[in-house]
Protein backbone atom coordinates (compact mmCIF):
# COMPACT_ATOMS: atom_id res chain seq x y z
CA UNK A 1 0.00 0.00 0.00
CA UNK A 2 1.23 3.51 -0.86
CA UNK A 3 -0.25 6.92 0.90
CA UNK A 4 -2.41 8.33 -0.95
CA UNK A 5 -3.81 12.13 -0.80
CA UNK A 6 -7.85 11.62 -0.58
CA UNK A 7 -8.68 14.12 -3.05
CA UNK A 8 -6.20 12.02 -5.29
CA UNK A 9 -8.06 8.79 -4.78
CA UNK A 10 -11.43 10.56 -5.81
CA UNK A 11 -10.16 11.70 -9.24
CA UNK A 12 -8.74 8.61 -10.06
CA UNK A 13 -12.21 6.96 -9.54
CA UNK A 14 -14.02 9.84 -11.28
CA UNK A 15 -11.36 9.32 -13.90
CA UNK A 16 -12.38 5.55 -14.02
CA UNK A 17 -15.94 6.13 -14.91
CA UNK A 18 -15.54 8.98 -16.88
CA UNK A 19 -12.24 8.33 -18.41
CA UNK A 20 -14.00 5.38 -21.29
CA UNK A 21 -16.92 7.87 -21.74
CA UNK A 22 -14.26 10.51 -23.31
CA UNK A 23 -12.37 7.87 -25.08
CA UNK A 24 -14.98 6.46 -26.96
CA UNK A 25 -16.33 10.37 -27.77
CA UNK A 26 -12.61 10.76 -28.83
CA UNK A 27 -12.11 7.73 -30.70
CA UNK A 28 -15.17 8.75 -33.51
CA UNK A 29 -13.49 11.72 -33.93
CA UNK A 30 -10.79 11.63 -37.16
CA UNK A 31 -6.99 10.97 -36.34
CA UNK A 32 -4.66 13.82 -35.91
CA UNK A 33 -2.53 13.31 -39.20
CA UNK A 34 0.70 12.79 -37.37
CA UNK A 35 -1.01 9.88 -34.68
CA UNK A 36 -2.66 7.83 -38.00
CA UNK A 37 0.28 5.75 -38.25
CA UNK A 38 -0.31 3.56 -41.53
CA UNK A 39 -3.88 3.85 -41.67
CA UNK A 40 -6.83 5.11 -39.88
CA UNK A 41 -8.08 1.92 -38.26
CA UNK A 42 -4.62 1.22 -36.62
CA UNK A 43 -4.70 4.93 -35.28
CA UNK A 44 -7.99 4.23 -33.83
CA UNK A 45 -6.86 0.62 -32.11
CA UNK A 46 -3.48 2.21 -30.82
CA UNK A 47 -6.26 4.28 -29.24
CA UNK A 48 -8.22 1.92 -27.92
CA UNK A 49 -5.07 0.27 -26.03
CA UNK A 50 -3.73 3.91 -24.86
CA UNK A 51 -7.05 4.62 -23.00
CA UNK A 52 -7.73 1.29 -21.42
CA UNK A 53 -3.94 0.86 -20.23
CA UNK A 54 -4.51 4.58 -18.79
CA UNK A 55 -7.69 3.15 -16.96
CA UNK A 56 -6.04 -0.14 -15.83
CA UNK A 57 -3.17 2.04 -13.97
CA UNK A 58 -5.06 4.10 -12.48
CA UNK A 59 -6.98 1.46 -11.20
CA UNK A 60 -3.66 -0.29 -10.45
CA UNK A 61 -2.68 3.04 -8.41
CA UNK A 62 -5.99 3.32 -6.56
CA UNK A 63 -5.81 -0.32 -5.54
CA UNK A 64 -2.21 0.42 -4.04
CA UNK A 65 -3.33 3.51 -2.06
CA UNK A 66 -6.64 1.88 -0.75
CA UNK A 67 -6.10 1.42 2.43
CA UNK A 68 -6.34 -2.40 3.28
CA UNK A 69 -5.86 -2.22 7.41
CA UNK A 70 -9.78 -0.56 6.67
CA UNK A 71 -11.44 -2.65 3.84
CA UNK A 72 -14.81 -2.42 4.84
CA UNK A 73 -14.77 1.19 4.72
CA UNK A 74 -16.36 3.26 1.51
CA UNK A 75 -12.75 4.99 0.01
CA UNK A 76 -12.34 7.53 -2.77
CA UNK A 77 -15.51 8.51 -2.14
CA UNK A 78 -17.27 11.37 -4.35
CA UNK A 79 -20.79 12.70 -2.92
CA UNK A 80 -22.63 15.65 -4.80
CA UNK A 81 -25.94 16.67 -5.24
CA UNK A 82 -27.64 16.00 -8.57
CA UNK A 83 -31.21 15.24 -9.18
CA UNK A 84 -32.81 16.69 -5.58
CA UNK A 85 -36.36 16.47 -5.85
CA UNK A 86 -35.65 12.79 -6.12
CA UNK A 87 -32.85 12.84 -3.65
CA UNK A 88 -30.51 11.31 -5.79
CA UNK A 89 -27.22 11.78 -5.72
CA UNK A 90 -23.46 11.21 -7.91
CA UNK A 91 -22.75 9.07 -4.99
CA UNK A 92 -18.54 6.94 -5.86
CA UNK A 93 -16.86 4.71 -3.77
CA UNK A 94 -15.25 1.33 -3.56
CA UNK A 95 -14.27 -1.20 -0.55
CA UNK A 96 -13.39 -4.03 -0.40
CA UNK A 97 -15.78 -6.17 -2.46
CA UNK A 98 -16.06 -3.61 -5.13
CA UNK A 99 -11.86 -3.24 -5.70
CA UNK A 100 -11.13 -6.22 -7.00
CA UNK A 101 -13.97 -5.95 -9.70
CA UNK A 102 -13.12 -2.77 -11.04
CA UNK A 103 -9.22 -4.30 -11.03
CA UNK A 104 -10.94 -7.36 -13.13
CA UNK A 105 -12.42 -4.82 -15.51
CA UNK A 106 -10.08 -2.51 -16.40
CA UNK A 107 -7.29 -5.62 -16.60
CA UNK A 108 -10.19 -7.59 -19.19
CA UNK A 109 -10.74 -4.25 -21.42
CA UNK A 110 -7.40 -3.76 -21.83
CA UNK A 111 -6.37 -7.14 -22.84
CA UNK A 112 -9.20 -7.23 -25.04
CA UNK A 113 -7.74 -4.30 -26.79
CA UNK A 114 -4.64 -4.77 -26.81
CA UNK A 115 -5.68 -8.66 -28.59
CA UNK A 116 -7.90 -6.56 -30.74
CA UNK A 117 -5.28 -4.33 -31.72
CA UNK A 118 -3.01 -7.19 -33.18
CA UNK A 119 -6.14 -9.16 -34.24
CA UNK A 120 -9.56 -7.10 -35.35
CA UNK A 121 -12.20 -8.69 -35.47
CA UNK A 122 -14.11 -8.74 -38.73
CA UNK A 123 -17.09 -6.42 -39.09
CA UNK A 124 -17.94 -2.65 -39.47
CA UNK A 125 -15.35 0.32 -38.77
CA UNK A 126 -12.67 -0.09 -36.15
CA UNK A 127 -13.64 3.35 -34.79
CA UNK A 128 -17.27 2.38 -34.02
CA UNK A 129 -15.83 -1.04 -32.08
CA UNK A 130 -13.36 0.78 -30.01
CA UNK A 131 -15.99 3.46 -28.79
CA UNK A 132 -18.39 0.51 -28.27
CA UNK A 133 -15.50 -1.06 -26.33
CA UNK A 134 -15.02 2.04 -24.03
CA UNK A 135 -18.37 2.84 -23.40
CA UNK A 136 -18.93 -0.88 -22.27
CA UNK A 137 -16.11 -0.64 -19.95
CA UNK A 138 -17.26 3.14 -18.61
CA UNK A 139 -20.50 1.43 -17.73
CA UNK A 140 -19.54 -1.49 -16.09
CA UNK A 141 -16.73 0.75 -13.97
CA UNK A 142 -19.53 2.83 -12.90
CA UNK A 143 -21.78 -0.21 -11.87
CA UNK A 144 -19.12 -1.18 -9.40
CA UNK A 145 -18.18 2.51 -8.08
CA UNK A 146 -22.05 3.92 -7.88
CA UNK A 147 -23.73 3.98 -4.42
CA UNK A 148 -26.90 5.52 -5.44
CA UNK A 149 -29.80 3.21 -6.96
CA UNK A 150 -30.86 5.27 -9.64
CA UNK A 151 -26.83 5.23 -11.29
CA UNK A 152 -26.59 1.84 -10.26
CA UNK A 153 -29.40 1.45 -12.60
CA UNK A 154 -28.35 3.58 -15.22
CA UNK A 155 -24.86 2.06 -15.24
CA UNK A 156 -26.69 -1.09 -14.92
CA UNK A 157 -28.22 -0.44 -18.65
CA UNK A 158 -25.66 1.35 -19.79
CA UNK A 159 -23.65 -1.78 -20.97
CA UNK A 160 -26.47 -3.30 -23.11
CA UNK A 161 -25.99 -1.25 -26.15
CA UNK A 162 -22.57 -1.68 -26.45
CA UNK A 163 -22.72 -5.50 -25.83
CA UNK A 164 -25.53 -6.00 -28.19
CA UNK A 165 -23.74 -3.97 -31.41
CA UNK A 166 -20.65 -6.22 -30.41
CA UNK A 167 -22.52 -9.36 -30.51
CA UNK A 168 -25.11 -8.05 -33.98
CA UNK A 169 -22.16 -6.60 -35.77
CA UNK A 170 -18.89 -8.00 -35.41
CA UNK A 171 -20.12 -11.67 -33.96
CA UNK A 172 -20.41 -14.74 -36.21
CA UNK A 173 -23.22 -16.85 -37.43
CA UNK A 174 -26.50 -16.61 -35.56
CA UNK A 175 -25.15 -13.33 -34.19
CA UNK A 176 -28.69 -11.05 -35.23
CA UNK A 177 -30.85 -13.18 -33.27
CA UNK A 178 -28.27 -13.58 -30.66
CA UNK A 179 -27.71 -10.22 -29.67
CA UNK A 180 -31.70 -9.76 -30.02
CA UNK A 181 -32.23 -12.04 -27.40
CA UNK A 182 -29.43 -10.77 -25.07
CA UNK A 183 -31.22 -7.37 -25.22
CA UNK A 184 -34.96 -8.63 -24.76
CA UNK A 185 -33.95 -10.80 -21.67
CA UNK A 186 -31.60 -8.14 -20.10
CA UNK A 187 -34.08 -5.09 -20.67
CA UNK A 188 -37.65 -7.10 -19.64
CA UNK A 189 -35.46 -8.50 -16.38
CA UNK A 190 -34.61 -4.48 -15.80
CA UNK A 191 -38.02 -3.09 -16.14
CA UNK A 192 -38.99 -5.42 -13.49
CA UNK A 193 -35.91 -4.64 -11.84
CA UNK A 194 -36.26 -1.04 -12.06
CA UNK A 195 -39.47 -1.30 -9.90
CA UNK A 196 -38.08 -2.50 -7.20
CA UNK A 197 -35.39 0.01 -7.11
CA UNK A 198 -37.93 2.62 -6.74
CA UNK A 199 -39.70 0.65 -4.42
CA UNK A 200 -37.18 0.46 -1.93
CA UNK A 201 -35.80 4.55 -2.43
CA UNK A 202 -39.76 5.78 -2.38
CA UNK A 203 -40.48 3.82 1.17
CA UNK A 204 -37.22 4.31 2.61
CA UNK A 205 -36.89 7.66 1.62
CA UNK A 206 -33.33 7.65 0.11
CA UNK A 207 -31.30 5.67 -3.14
CA UNK A 208 -28.25 5.82 -0.93
CA UNK A 209 -26.81 2.48 -0.64
CA UNK A 210 -24.55 3.30 2.34
CA UNK A 211 -27.52 4.61 4.16
CA UNK A 212 -29.86 1.70 2.98
CA UNK A 213 -27.24 -0.61 4.36
CA UNK A 214 -26.39 0.78 7.35
CA UNK A 215 -30.65 0.80 7.72
CA UNK A 216 -30.25 -2.85 6.96
CA UNK A 217 -33.71 -3.23 6.17
CA UNK A 218 -35.18 -1.43 9.48
CA UNK A 219 -37.29 1.00 7.30
CA UNK A 220 -38.94 -1.41 5.05
CA UNK A 221 -41.36 -3.53 6.02
CA UNK A 222 -41.66 -7.38 5.50
CA UNK A 223 -43.68 -7.52 2.75
CA UNK A 224 -41.96 -4.16 0.88
CA UNK A 225 -38.58 -6.17 1.42
CA UNK A 226 -40.74 -9.51 -0.85
CA UNK A 227 -41.78 -7.93 -3.31
CA UNK A 228 -38.14 -6.24 -3.75
CA UNK A 229 -36.24 -9.04 -3.38
CA UNK A 230 -38.74 -10.79 -5.91
CA UNK A 231 -38.38 -8.05 -8.58
CA UNK A 232 -34.70 -7.02 -8.15
CA UNK A 233 -33.62 -10.56 -7.69
CA UNK A 234 -35.29 -11.31 -11.17
CA UNK A 235 -33.40 -8.33 -13.16
CA UNK A 236 -30.06 -9.17 -11.78
CA UNK A 237 -30.99 -13.16 -11.90
CA UNK A 238 -31.16 -12.67 -15.91
CA UNK A 239 -27.98 -10.94 -15.96
CA UNK A 240 -26.19 -13.58 -13.58
CA UNK A 241 -27.43 -15.81 -15.44
CA UNK A 242 -29.84 -17.99 -13.17
CA UNK A 243 -30.80 -21.05 -14.61
CA UNK A 244 -33.64 -20.68 -16.07
CA UNK A 245 -33.44 -17.26 -17.36
CA UNK A 246 -30.06 -18.25 -18.83
CA UNK A 247 -30.94 -19.04 -22.16
CA UNK A 248 -29.99 -15.97 -23.82
CA UNK A 249 -26.23 -16.81 -22.94
CA UNK A 250 -25.11 -19.87 -24.77
CA UNK A 251 -26.25 -18.09 -28.13
CA UNK A 252 -24.77 -14.58 -26.94
CA UNK A 253 -21.32 -15.91 -26.61
CA UNK A 254 -21.54 -18.67 -29.44
CA UNK A 255 -22.23 -15.58 -31.57
CA UNK A 256 -19.84 -13.07 -29.96
CA UNK A 257 -16.67 -11.79 -31.65
CA UNK A 258 -13.67 -13.27 -28.89
CA UNK A 259 -13.15 -10.13 -27.13
CA UNK A 260 -17.30 -9.68 -26.46
CA UNK A 261 -17.39 -13.26 -24.93
CA UNK A 262 -14.28 -12.40 -22.58
CA UNK A 263 -16.20 -9.44 -21.51
CA UNK A 264 -19.45 -10.75 -20.95
CA UNK A 265 -18.24 -13.92 -19.43
CA UNK A 266 -15.80 -12.06 -17.37
CA UNK A 267 -17.15 -8.66 -16.49
CA UNK A 268 -21.38 -8.47 -17.66
CA UNK A 269 -21.93 -11.72 -15.57
CA UNK A 270 -20.38 -10.44 -12.19
CA UNK A 271 -22.61 -7.42 -12.63
CA UNK A 272 -25.74 -9.25 -11.63
CA UNK A 273 -24.16 -11.17 -8.42
CA UNK A 274 -22.71 -7.78 -7.20
CA UNK A 275 -26.58 -6.61 -7.39
CA UNK A 276 -27.28 -9.59 -5.29
CA UNK A 277 -24.28 -8.88 -2.48
CA UNK A 278 -24.32 -4.71 -2.73
CA UNK A 279 -28.01 -4.45 -2.71
CA UNK A 280 -30.57 -7.05 -1.66
CA UNK A 281 -28.11 -8.78 0.80
CA UNK A 282 -27.60 -5.69 3.10
CA UNK A 283 -30.81 -3.47 2.02
CA UNK A 284 -33.54 -5.85 2.16
CA UNK A 285 -31.58 -9.20 4.45
CA UNK A 286 -35.33 -10.13 5.72
CA UNK A 287 -36.70 -10.70 2.26
CA UNK A 288 -33.97 -12.64 0.52
CA UNK A 289 -33.85 -14.89 3.91
CA UNK A 290 -37.45 -15.98 2.42
CA UNK A 291 -36.12 -16.48 -0.89
CA UNK A 292 -32.93 -18.10 -0.52
CA UNK A 293 -33.71 -21.73 0.09
CA UNK A 294 -35.46 -20.95 -3.93
CA UNK A 295 -32.56 -19.11 -4.59
CA UNK A 296 -29.94 -21.79 -3.61
CA UNK A 297 -32.26 -24.24 -4.81
CA UNK A 298 -32.67 -22.87 -8.79
CA UNK A 299 -28.39 -22.31 -8.21
CA UNK A 300 -27.94 -25.87 -7.56
CA UNK A 301 -30.09 -27.10 -10.80
CA UNK A 302 -27.96 -24.80 -12.22
CA UNK A 303 -25.52 -26.05 -11.46
CA UNK A 304 -25.82 -29.81 -12.34
CA UNK A 305 -27.97 -28.38 -15.87
CA UNK A 306 -24.82 -26.58 -16.92
CA UNK A 307 -22.86 -29.55 -16.02
CA UNK A 308 -24.70 -32.36 -17.80
CA UNK A 309 -25.40 -29.75 -20.85
CA UNK A 310 -21.31 -29.55 -21.12
CA UNK A 311 -21.04 -33.51 -20.92
CA UNK A 312 -23.51 -33.51 -23.91
CA UNK A 313 -21.95 -31.10 -26.06
CA UNK A 314 -18.51 -32.97 -25.00
CA UNK A 315 -19.26 -36.25 -26.63
CA UNK A 316 -18.38 -37.98 -29.97
CA UNK A 317 -20.82 -37.30 -32.89
CA UNK A 318 -23.07 -34.50 -30.69
CA UNK A 319 -21.53 -31.22 -32.87
CA UNK A 320 -21.13 -29.67 -29.63
CA UNK A 321 -19.30 -25.90 -30.06
CA UNK A 322 -16.30 -25.36 -27.73
CA UNK A 323 -17.34 -21.45 -27.11
CA UNK A 324 -20.92 -23.16 -26.39
CA UNK A 325 -19.62 -25.53 -23.66
CA UNK A 326 -17.93 -22.89 -22.16
CA UNK A 327 -21.04 -20.18 -21.95
CA UNK A 328 -22.83 -23.45 -20.21
CA UNK A 329 -20.00 -23.75 -17.72
CA UNK A 330 -20.40 -20.66 -16.83
CA UNK A 331 -23.98 -21.21 -16.12
CA UNK A 332 -22.69 -23.77 -13.74
CA UNK A 333 -19.88 -21.72 -12.07
CA UNK A 334 -22.50 -18.72 -11.51
CA UNK A 335 -24.64 -21.59 -9.51
CA UNK A 336 -21.20 -21.80 -6.83
CA UNK A 337 -22.05 -17.69 -6.78
CA UNK A 338 -25.24 -17.82 -6.02
CA UNK A 339 -25.26 -21.08 -3.85
CA UNK A 340 -22.92 -18.67 -1.69
CA UNK A 341 -25.00 -15.76 -1.93
CA UNK A 342 -28.20 -17.96 -0.47
CA UNK A 343 -26.47 -19.02 2.46
CA UNK A 344 -26.01 -15.48 3.94
CA UNK A 345 -23.33 -16.61 5.96
CA UNK A 346 -19.68 -14.55 5.73
CA UNK A 347 -18.27 -17.88 4.13
CA UNK A 348 -20.26 -18.25 1.70
CA UNK A 349 -20.62 -14.68 0.57
CA UNK A 350 -16.89 -14.51 0.68
CA UNK A 351 -16.65 -17.59 -1.56
CA UNK A 352 -19.08 -16.02 -3.70
CA UNK A 353 -17.12 -13.19 -4.61
CA UNK A 354 -13.77 -15.10 -4.88
CA UNK A 355 -15.70 -17.16 -7.38
CA UNK A 356 -16.75 -14.08 -9.42
CA UNK A 357 -12.81 -12.46 -10.05
CA UNK A 358 -11.62 -16.45 -10.10
CA UNK A 359 -14.35 -17.27 -13.26
CA UNK A 360 -13.28 -13.85 -14.57
CA UNK A 361 -9.83 -14.64 -14.76
CA UNK A 362 -10.54 -18.24 -15.59
CA UNK A 363 -13.10 -18.03 -18.11
CA UNK A 364 -11.69 -14.80 -19.75
CA UNK A 365 -8.33 -17.11 -20.61
CA UNK A 366 -10.79 -20.02 -21.82
CA UNK A 367 -12.20 -18.01 -24.13
CA UNK A 368 -9.13 -15.94 -25.70
CA UNK A 369 -7.72 -19.48 -25.89
CA UNK A 370 -10.90 -21.20 -28.06
CA UNK A 371 -10.95 -17.52 -30.08
CA UNK A 372 -7.63 -17.96 -31.18
CA UNK A 373 -7.90 -22.11 -31.68
CA UNK A 374 -10.98 -20.68 -34.28
CA UNK A 375 -8.85 -18.49 -36.07
CA UNK A 376 -6.55 -21.37 -36.99
CA UNK A 377 -8.37 -23.99 -37.79
CA UNK A 378 -11.15 -21.89 -38.83
CA UNK A 379 -13.85 -23.81 -36.18
CA UNK A 380 -14.67 -24.43 -32.65
CA UNK A 381 -16.92 -27.95 -33.75
CA UNK A 382 -15.91 -30.60 -31.15
CA UNK A 383 -15.89 -33.06 -33.83
CA UNK A 384 -14.05 -31.33 -36.34
CA UNK A 385 -11.35 -30.17 -33.86
CA UNK A 386 -10.95 -34.35 -32.17
CA UNK A 387 -11.27 -36.20 -35.05
CA UNK A 388 -9.41 -36.93 -38.02
CA UNK A 389 -11.30 -36.01 -40.96
CA UNK A 390 -10.81 -37.16 -44.73
CA UNK A 391 -8.80 -34.29 -46.85
CA UNK A 392 -11.07 -32.06 -49.00
CA UNK A 393 -10.14 -30.23 -52.27
CA UNK A 394 -11.76 -27.38 -54.30
CA UNK A 395 -12.22 -29.47 -56.81
CA UNK A 396 -14.39 -32.26 -55.24
CA UNK A 397 -15.90 -30.36 -52.60
CA UNK A 398 -17.26 -27.16 -54.41
CA UNK A 399 -15.22 -25.35 -52.26
CA UNK A 400 -13.29 -22.04 -53.37
CA UNK A 401 -10.28 -22.26 -51.00
CA UNK A 402 -8.97 -25.68 -49.86
CA UNK A 403 -9.73 -27.09 -45.95
CA UNK A 404 -7.46 -25.54 -43.56
CA UNK A 405 -8.28 -28.45 -41.05
CA UNK A 406 -7.67 -31.78 -42.33
CA UNK A 407 -7.08 -33.57 -39.05
CA UNK A 408 -8.02 -33.30 -35.43
CA UNK A 409 -6.35 -30.72 -33.37
CA UNK A 410 -3.76 -32.76 -30.95
CA UNK A 411 -2.73 -29.48 -29.72
CA UNK A 412 0.15 -31.19 -27.45
CA UNK A 413 1.91 -32.33 -30.78
CA UNK A 414 0.94 -29.32 -33.17
CA UNK A 415 0.72 -26.52 -31.19
CA UNK A 416 2.08 -27.44 -27.40
CA UNK A 417 1.90 -24.34 -25.48
CA UNK A 418 -1.44 -23.46 -26.90
CA UNK A 419 -2.45 -27.27 -25.82
CA UNK A 420 -0.58 -26.25 -22.37
CA UNK A 421 -2.90 -23.23 -21.73
CA UNK A 422 -5.97 -24.79 -22.96
CA UNK A 423 -5.31 -27.72 -20.56
CA UNK A 424 -4.25 -25.17 -17.66
CA UNK A 425 -7.53 -23.19 -18.27
CA UNK A 426 -9.68 -26.31 -18.07
CA UNK A 427 -7.99 -28.22 -14.83
CA UNK A 428 -8.29 -23.91 -13.53
CA UNK A 429 -11.84 -23.82 -13.99
CA UNK A 430 -12.29 -27.79 -12.72
CA UNK A 431 -11.45 -26.59 -9.15
CA UNK A 432 -8.05 -27.81 -9.15
CA UNK A 433 -6.35 -26.87 -5.83
CA UNK A 434 -3.71 -24.35 -5.99
CA UNK A 435 -5.67 -22.37 -8.59
CA UNK A 436 -8.33 -19.61 -8.57
CA UNK A 437 -11.16 -21.98 -9.15
CA UNK A 438 -10.98 -23.67 -5.71
CA UNK A 439 -11.28 -21.26 -2.90
CA UNK A 440 -14.39 -19.92 -4.60
CA UNK A 441 -16.16 -23.14 -4.73
CA UNK A 442 -14.81 -24.85 -1.36
CA UNK A 443 -16.15 -21.38 0.74
CA UNK A 444 -19.85 -21.59 -1.35
CA UNK A 445 -19.93 -25.17 -0.20
CA UNK A 446 -18.76 -24.52 3.25
CA UNK A 447 -21.31 -22.11 3.62
CA UNK A 448 -23.93 -24.03 3.02
CA UNK A 449 -22.62 -26.60 5.79
CA UNK A 450 -23.88 -24.13 8.37
CA UNK A 451 -26.28 -21.10 6.79
CA UNK A 452 -27.21 -17.90 8.55
CA UNK A 453 -29.60 -18.41 10.99
CA UNK A 454 -33.58 -18.70 10.07
CA UNK A 455 -33.02 -21.18 7.06
CA UNK A 456 -33.02 -24.62 7.12
CA UNK A 457 -30.17 -26.29 7.68
CA UNK A 458 -31.07 -29.56 6.10
CA UNK A 459 -32.32 -28.60 2.70
CA UNK A 460 -28.80 -26.32 2.52
CA UNK A 461 -26.82 -29.88 3.69
CA UNK A 462 -28.83 -31.61 0.61
CA UNK A 463 -27.63 -28.39 -1.92
CA UNK A 464 -24.30 -28.50 -0.39
CA UNK A 465 -24.60 -32.56 -2.02
CA UNK A 466 -26.15 -31.54 -5.09
CA UNK A 467 -23.43 -28.51 -5.66
CA UNK A 468 -20.52 -31.84 -4.68
CA UNK A 469 -21.63 -33.36 -7.52
CA UNK A 470 -21.60 -30.74 -9.56
CA UNK A 471 -17.74 -30.38 -9.14
CA UNK A 472 -17.89 -34.20 -10.50
CA UNK A 473 -19.10 -33.44 -13.43
CA UNK A 474 -17.44 -29.97 -14.35
CA UNK A 475 -14.12 -31.74 -13.82
CA UNK A 476 -15.58 -34.83 -16.18
CA UNK A 477 -17.08 -32.81 -18.58
CA UNK A 478 -13.53 -30.38 -18.99
CA UNK A 479 -10.95 -33.72 -18.78
CA UNK A 480 -13.17 -34.92 -21.95
CA UNK A 481 -12.39 -31.74 -23.32
CA UNK A 482 -9.05 -31.69 -23.02
CA UNK A 483 -8.76 -35.26 -24.12
CA UNK A 484 -10.51 -34.74 -27.17
CA UNK A 485 -8.31 -31.40 -28.54
CA UNK A 486 -5.22 -31.62 -26.72
CA UNK A 487 -4.13 -35.18 -27.04
CA UNK A 488 -4.33 -37.98 -29.77
CA UNK A 489 -1.33 -38.65 -32.49
CA UNK A 490 -0.25 -36.38 -35.09
CA UNK A 491 -0.62 -38.13 -38.05
CA UNK A 492 2.73 -37.57 -40.31
CA UNK A 493 1.10 -34.87 -42.82
CA UNK A 494 -0.95 -32.85 -40.73
CA UNK A 495 -0.46 -29.54 -41.14
CA UNK A 496 1.06 -27.74 -38.57
CA UNK A 497 -1.09 -25.15 -36.40
CA UNK A 498 1.04 -22.11 -35.27
CA UNK A 499 1.65 -21.79 -31.70
CA UNK A 500 1.27 -18.79 -28.95
CA UNK A 501 1.86 -15.47 -30.58
CA UNK A 502 3.48 -12.62 -28.87
CA UNK A 503 0.59 -10.70 -28.33
CA UNK A 504 -1.18 -13.36 -27.45
CA UNK A 505 1.38 -14.00 -25.06
CA UNK A 506 0.92 -10.90 -23.57
CA UNK A 507 -2.64 -10.81 -23.59
CA UNK A 508 -2.87 -14.16 -21.99
CA UNK A 509 0.06 -14.28 -19.16
CA UNK A 510 -1.69 -11.94 -16.16
CA UNK A 511 -5.01 -13.69 -16.39
CA UNK A 512 -2.51 -17.04 -16.17
CA UNK A 513 -0.31 -15.13 -13.62
CA UNK A 514 -3.51 -14.08 -11.34
CA UNK A 515 -5.16 -17.41 -11.33
CA UNK A 516 -2.08 -19.40 -9.97
CA UNK A 517 -1.59 -15.86 -7.25
CA UNK A 518 -5.34 -16.42 -6.29
CA UNK A 519 -5.24 -19.94 -6.09
CA UNK A 520 -1.64 -19.75 -4.02
CA UNK A 521 -2.48 -16.90 -2.23
CA UNK A 522 -5.98 -17.03 -1.53
CA UNK A 523 -5.64 -14.07 1.42
CA UNK A 524 -4.67 -11.39 -0.68
CA UNK A 525 -9.22 -11.17 -1.95
CA UNK A 526 -10.10 -12.55 1.08
CA UNK A 527 -8.07 -9.89 3.43
CA UNK A 528 -9.72 -7.38 1.10
CA UNK A 529 -13.79 -9.15 1.20
CA UNK A 530 -13.97 -10.57 4.38
CA UNK A 531 -14.30 -7.45 6.72
CA UNK A 532 -16.22 -5.72 3.95
CA UNK A 533 -19.12 -8.65 3.87
CA UNK A 534 -18.98 -9.07 7.98
CA UNK A 535 -20.06 -5.14 7.77
CA UNK A 536 -22.52 -5.40 5.04
CA UNK A 537 -24.05 -8.34 7.07
CA UNK A 538 -24.48 -6.63 10.23
CA UNK A 539 -25.88 -3.58 9.07
CA UNK A 540 -22.68 -1.29 8.88
CA UNK A 541 -23.17 -1.67 13.18
CA UNK A 542 -19.55 -3.02 13.42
Amino acid sequence: MIDINESVMQFLLAFLVAGPLLGALAALLPAPPGLKGKSPEQAVLRHGVTVTGAILAAAIVLALGFDRAHPSKMQATTDIGWIPALHVRIHLGVDGISLPLVVLTALLTFLCALYSYFKPPTGPTPKAFVALLLLLESGTLATFAVLDLVLFFLAFEMVLIPMYFLIARWGGEGRQAAAWRFILYTLLGSVVMLLGLLLIGLKAGTFDMVALATDNGRSLTASVQVVAVLAIGLGLAVKTPMWPLHSWLPDAHTAAPTVGSVLLAGVLLKMGTYGFVRILLPIAPDGLRTFAPYLAALAVVGIIYGSLACLALARQGAKGDLKRLIAYSSVGHMGFVLLGIATMTPTGVNGALFANIAHGLITGLLFFLVGALKDRTGTTDLDALALPSPDRHPSTSGSAAPNRFQSGAALYGKAPRLGALLAFGAVASLGLPGLAGFWGEMLALFGSFQPAAGLSRPAFLTFMAIGVFGTLLTAAYMLVVVRRVCMGAVPRQAPQLADVRGYEFAAWTPLVALTVLAGLWPKALLGLTDPAVQQLLAGGTR
